[in-house]
């Protein structure tokens, strides 16, 4: 028997059993209130462990050293940093990634391949590592500092982004938690982003990468919030199997952990788009009635990466043909005869064409901190939704002068 899922409110990165999580201001980004630049996840015990990583052809090594770990063995700790990306710097990248494991390997007294390094900040400079000498040995791992993480991976980010869900299977609790930063260069496949994701639960690690990579897919792959793809983008997820469930060997085994891990990266995924730069609403676009899963999924990811919707919802501007026109870019199957386009519940257009609507409604629900767009093919009976951010003037000032 499995449980129904809850969100737990004061839950975090560390409320699946056996994780600890420690953070430290060391000098890569500037100083501020309360800050951090390098974080720790870690597990008492061994993990199995998937990833997904950035679909960029430039690669940060921090992304090298990790996918190659990832795929060759299992992570139990991950080391972060803020504020330098480890992109762009030749064979010293690599070389201080591999430093930057074996340092926070040496700490926590487990192998350097056991350690995988995330980066985020500036491409083009190197990992200061005097400073990860010096700083990542003092960092104290507890069940306390899970915010301290949080805070510790942000670069442009307004605020951190966490969540915990549980369930329980024949009686046993399962925790999945995780943690994200994010809020430009946002764009599938994935996004400027990192996530982190700890479990409890006993689970094969084939079964793993199988449903890490599926969730994936319909969330942090289906936002956008200026079309440009990172070369940072890591997804990880830590399984300890402290839960002590009846082993889960196939990604069909358990639905309800699947749906939890759904949950986690799909609230992520909005937060993320929800905190763009210069952006202040989040875009909501779900189409239904498609021939197939994946051409939803498509078109409603061209909707969302629309400058011309994304200016039309900053300007509260009902121009729905700009909508229209980005499903028709995604060249989908469709029927222009039969396509319905609704805003916030308010159906302006049946039939390909539009029809009589309150003027004023639609610019009052352009208005709200969510905008829905609502696109019937009625061709099918397949959906799928994606998630952005509009296009604002503070978005074009703060990326204009980024490094200055």
């Amino acid at each position: 028997m499995e449980s129904e899922i809850k969100i737990n409110k004061k839950g975090d990165i560390c409320s699946p059993k056996g994780f600890l999580s420690g953070s430290i201001f060391s000098g890569i980004k500037s100083p501020g209130q309360d800050k951090r630049d390098i974080g720790i996840i870690y597990s008492e015990s061994d993990c199995i462990s998937a990833g997904t990583f950035t679909q960029n052809s430039v690669v940060s090594p921090s992304v090298t050293w990790t996918k190659d770990i990832t795929s060759n063995g299992n992570v139990r700790a991950i080391v972060a940093n803020s504020g330098c990306a480890n992109c762009a710097v030749g064979e010293q990248g690599l070389i201080d990634a591999k430093e930057m494991a074996s340092i926070a390997a040496n700490s926590l007294g487990i192998d350097q391949k056991e350690v995988a390094v995330a980066s985020t900040g500036i491409i083009g400079v190197e990992l200061p590592m005097a400073l990860m000498r010096k700083f990542i040995p003092e960092i104290k791992m507890s069940k306390k500092d899970s915010n301290g993480f949080a805070r510790s991976i942000l670069t442009t980010d307004t605020k951190t982004k966490e969540i915990s869900v549980s369930f329980e299977i024949d009686g046993t609790e399962i925790n999945v938690a995780g943690v994200a930063k994010g809020s430009g260069m946002i764009h599938p496949n994935m996004a400027t982003m990192l996530a982190f994701i700890t479990s409890d639960i006993d689970i094969e690690k084939s079964a793993l990468q199988k449903i890490l990579k599926n969730s994936v897919n319909k969330s942090f792959n289906q936002i956008s919030v200026d079309g440009d793809q990172s070369t940072n983008d890591t997804v990880l997820l830590l399984a300890n199997g402290m839960a002590k469930n009846k082993k889960i060997n196939t990604e069909n085994d358990s639905k309800k952990f699947i749906e939890a891990l759904d949950i986690v990266c799909t609230f992520l995924a909005q937060e993320i788009a929800k905190d763009g730069e210069g952006n202040t609403r989040l875009i909501e676009a779900t189409v239904t009635g498609a021939k197939t899963e994946e051409d939803a999924m498509l078109a409603s990811r061209f909707i969302v990466t629309s400058n011309l919707v994304k200016t039309a919802v900053y300007g509260r501007d009902p121009n729905w043909g700009r909508i229209i026109m980005a499903l028709g870019a995604s060249q989908i199957p469709l029927d222009e005869s039969k396509i319905e386009i609704f805003v916030n519940d308010i159906q302006i257009v049946s039939e390909g064409i539009a029809i009589s609507y309150n003027h004023q409604s639609i610019v009052i629900a352009m208005g709200e901190e969510l905008i829905r767009f609502k696109i019937n093919l009625n061709i099918g009976s397949e959906s799928g939704v994606a998630w952005g951010s509009e296009l604002t003037e503070e978005y074009v000032v703060f990326n204009s002068a980024y490094t200055t």
